[in-house]
């Protein structure tokens, strides 16, 4: 209680902080009152989001951050995309058609296509971009999805072939990731830290670090163009402060983390909920001290009672989850060691690793990246001291943790990751023993690396799902992980905002059609 009330005084301190400094910059609500009224629905104008953290990079092939997905989805182009059902449908790509065999998968490009700085994009830069995406130097976090992919050749400047080591069901999903961005062959990495180069509705303008990155429409766009004719992503490291922003005027768009903050903005905003892929998770290294034994990893899934972390955490929006939330392949989070919790159990299974007095597990979380964290890690670490296990939590700052968690410097991680309509794309670069995330996954055997390859080639929705649900089963049983739950972002919008589609990848894609009249 002593914890939440300077919690809650600290975030008053920074609504009013925020509030002051919205008012003194020079984005879209400062622009307002110079502006001349549009009609509803109208093109142009500029639209402010407010984010908490800014993007640690803008490298499309290495964001793992929520932030920094969101802000590259607006720049780059991927071959294929989602729509707001999640289904797969032409991006770069105006079609695919695989072989009879699924051997063979031969890409037609969208004519015309251009990058920001003008450059025609082709099947050159097709090959360039999945060539490198598959080269282990890149240390793309998306390289696995392409584990399929034996040779990319170049038919002609709209037609890209793909050779395949085995047929690839999850390929095309795999496809429409940021992570799979296309990039300019021209293009260097280094350059694109400091200089976005994509062919996505928005183009790179300026940025000003640990404050706000500034888009303008791309006029050049292959597709229907941004209504905005400008996008301010706004830092503001407070959801409180946010909303305090918005109400003064000053941002007009935010997806909001915490239930409680997106709670005391109904009435003020238009606050819509929306159910997310993510899930929460209590990552272990199953390579790392005690963690090497599977009992003190059964002992801590047994020791957590999963509803109560979603009630203390997320005020209970949500539901508790088992390993997989894609739609068609979701996992049952009661088929698992253990589905309620059971302390008893959790003493049995350290007994059985020969640590009866308990052990101690030290515990990286991330603070500003996403708003419940440090209220899970709390309610994890009380719950499983009543088992004999310390969860010896270190508090970080996004950046921080982002960079420890991608080089998995921790024995366990409080996190929050992002989940995929299709499993393989999910998991299959964290627990194949070839996986690119495997080191951030800390676990792989060659049952799952069985599973994970039938689930690839297999086409069958209803045999898929059955692979699936296997694959689900090894993580349990083996405590992998220990998955929470998923819960839901409430998107934040002032009354003259239309036209935006919220996903449940938590992406923005649909800021192209947004409007601010």
């Amino acid at each position: 209680m002593r914890s939440t009330v300077r919690r809650l005084a600290a975030l008053t301190l920074l609504s009013g902080l925020a509030v002051t400094a919205a008012g003194c910059g020079g984005g879209g609500g400062a622009d307002a009152g110079s502006q001349a009224p549009r009609a509803a629905g109208a093109p142009g104008g500029t639209a402010v989001v407010g984010v908490t953290t800014d993007p640690d990079t803008l490298v499309p092939w290495k964001a793992t951050q929520f932030q920094a997905v969101n802000v590259l989805q607006q720049l780059y182009g991927t071959l294929t995309e989602f729509d707001e059902n999640l289904q797969v449908v032409p991006g770069l790509a105006e079609s695919w058609q695989a072989s009879s065999d699924g051997k063979q998968v031969t890409l037609k490009l969208r004519q015309g296509v251009k990058f920001a700085d003008g450059s025609a994009f082709d099947a050159t830069d097709v090959k360039y971009s999945l060539d490198k995406i598959k080269d282990e130097k890149t240390a793309a976090v998306s390289r696995t999805s392409l584990a399929s992919v034996d040779q990319v050749t170049v038919s002609d400047p709209q037609t890209v072939v793909l050779q395949l080591k085995a047929a690839d069901a999850s390929l095309p999903a795999n496809l429409a990731t940021i992570n799979m961005a296309m990039l300019s062959s021209d293009d260097t990495e280094e350059k694109l830290k400091t200089q976005p180069n994509g062919t996505g509705p928005f183009s790179f303008d300026k940025r000003t670090p640990s404050q706000s990155i500034s888009l303008k429409k791309n006029a050049d766009y292959w597709g229907p163009k941004a209504a905005l004719d400008a996008v301010e992503f706004r830092v503001i490291p407070d959801e409180n402060a946010i909303v305090s922003a918005m109400q003064a005027g000053n941002v007009q768009l935010s997806v909001i983390n915490d239930p409680l903050v997106a709670k005391n903005a109904e009435g003020a905003l238009r606050v819509t909920k929306t159910a997310q892929l993510n899930y929460h998770v209590l990552q272990l290294d199953a390579r790392k001290g005690a963690l090497t034994d599977v009992n003190v990893r059964l002992a801590m899934q047994c020791a957590i009672d999963r509803q109560q972390v979603l009630d203390t955490a997320a005020l209970g929006e949500g539901e508790v989850t088992g390993p997989i939330t894609s739609p068609a392949y979701k996992s049952d989070p009661n088929a698992r060691p253990c589905p309620t919790r059971d302390l008893a159990k959790a003493k049995e299974y350290l007994a059985k690793a020969g640590k009866p007095q308990g052990v101690a597990v030290k515990t990286i979380v991330s603070q500003g990246e996403y708003a419940t964290s440090v209220n899970e890690a709390q309610n994890l670490k009380a719950q499983l001291a009543e088992a004999g296990i310390d969860l010896q939590l270190e508090v970080l700052e996004s950046g921080a943790f982002v960079k420890r968690w991608t080089s998995a410097d921790f024995e366990a991680a409080v996190a929050l990751n992002g989940g995929r309509p299709d499993p393989d794309g999910a998991y299959g670069r964290y627990f194949t023993s070839t996986g690119n995330l495997n080191k951030v996954a800390g676990y792989s055997s060659p049952e799952l690396d069985a599973l994970f390859a039938k689930g690839k080639a297999t086409q069958d929705p209803a045999q898929r799902k059955e692979i699936y649900a296997e694959v689900s089963k090894q993580l349990e049983d083996n405590a992998a992980w220990i998955w929470t739950f998923t819960g839901y972002t409430y998107t934040a919008t002032t009354s003259n905002v239309g036209g935006f589609k919220p996903m449940a990848t938590g992406g923005l894609q649909f800021l192209r059609t947004t409007t601010v009249n």
